[in-house]
């Protein structure tokens, strides 16, 4: 069963991540990644088992356009990558960057499958 995906809304959500400095920077996005705090009693739990995802781009990408477009391409690269290559019990934050429009979007998608790896939350199918 592939694993639930949810997003991140919270700026708090945001900011925890971030916090866990742990992070991949790539051509078209930059990743970070934390992984769920384990439940005292080490069940396995719905919440264990999905991924979180997070999107923002800043003022450096470009006018609302250009943001709302850049947020729109991540958003397609998670719901194609994610399911298939992510572990499960990851809090995940795509940061877009200047190439996240210019990118073409299989060498985006190479860059999100290259992040996961390099963080260690690729899940080999």
């Amino acid at each position: 069963m592939p694993p639930v995906i949810e997003r991140l809304k919270r700026r708090s959500d945001f900011l925890r991540v971030a916090a866990a400095r742990r992070k991949s920077v790539t051509p078209s996005l930059i990743l970070q990644a934390m992984v769920h705090e384990p439940l005292p009693s080490g069940k396995s739990t719905e919440k264990n088992m999905s991924i979180r995802v997070g999107y923002t781009a800043s003022k450096r990408v470009g006018g609302a356009v250009e943001r709302n477009r850049a947020r729109r391409r991540l958003r397609a690269a998670v719901a194609k990558v994610i399911p298939e290559y992510a572990k499960p019990g990851y809090d995940l934050v795509l940061v877009a960057r200047k190439g996240t429009l210019a990118r073409p979007f299989p060498k985006l998608l190479d860059d999100l499958v290259k992040s996961l790896k390099r963080l260690k939350a690729y899940r080999s199918v």
